[in-house]
């Protein structure tokens, strides 16, 4: 190789010095994402064989025998019943979307025969049903039998806005938050520290609410989404390399 061919290739190679620093942290970008999304898709698939695991139990009776529920406070979507009386006029409603219709699920505290207070997701009803004054019929009195799914308390997301206590609106299963607005006529400790979403049988009076709103069909698309990020990894070493190789090849002919 002449003087003049070894400064052409090293020209060459210096000038994809930056455009191969741009591709390798690209490059990586890429590669990570596909990994997480990997991981991501290991985590939702332990998610969903959970919930299936859980759903296939048999239902169980929170206060029976009394501190039943204590074992269960860690369980998500385990089938279980209470007994109990519904204060109504402490109902709160948490802004929610089913089947595209917007509206708001009915959570309403339910003083149990053991003495506990827990809230119920009674189920969606639509903005024209929120006033309960609408929906007399389903605001049943007396001692009921809920049966539904255990629910842990959720997380405040970071686009999620704070409650509006004023007007009673709600964006998220915030119970410590829904455990003050009941004010002193509740004794926090006697708040169970889960939800249960009512089933959707028996259906209350009147049809409203509507029960069984738990969301099970978890959506899985991990897998898609790592082979796209690996994809795009792949395609920008393809790039890179028809980008490099006419002027390497033509620092080697100088």
């Amino acid at each position: 190789m002449t003087t003049e061919n070894s400064a052409g290739v090293r020209a060459g190679w210096r000038s994809l010095i930056w455009p191969g620093l741009m591709t390798l942290v690209a490059l990586a970008i890429l590669i990570g994402l596909g990994v997480w999304q990997m991981e991501r898709l290991a985590w939702k698939e332990g998610l969903i064989a959970s919930i299936a695991e859980e759903l296939g139990k048999a239902p169980v009776p929170l206060e029976q025998p009394a501190d039943a529920w204590k074992a269960l406070a860690t369980e998500e979507y385990r089938p279980v019943s209470v007994k109990g009386r519904f204060r109504h006029g402490d109902e709160r409603h948490l802004f929610a979307s089913t089947d595209g219709a917007t509206g708001w699920h009915v959570y309403t505290p339910l003083e149990t025969e053991g003495g506990h207070v827990l809230f119920v997701n009674r189920g969606f009803v639509p903005d024209t049903m929120k006033d309960p004054a609408t929906r007399a019929e389903g605001q049943v009195n007396g001692v009921v039998e809920v049966h539904g799914l255990l629910r842990k308390p959720g997380v405040h997301g970071s686009f999620e806005p704070d409650a509006d206590r004023a007007h009673n609106v709600w964006y998220w299963r915030d119970l410590a938050g829904l455990t003050a607005s009941l004010g002193t006529g509740v004794d926090p400790a006697s708040v169970l520290p889960f939800f249960v979403d009512a089933a959707v049988d028996p259906a209350n009076p009147g049809g409203w609410p509507k029960g069984g709103v738990t969301r099970l069909d978890i959506p899985n698309r991990h897998l898609e989404y790592a082979l796209t990020w690996f994809g795009l990894a792949v395609t920008l070493v393809a790039i890179f390399a028809a980008f490099a190789w006419p002027r390497l090849r033509r620092g080697s002919a100088a």
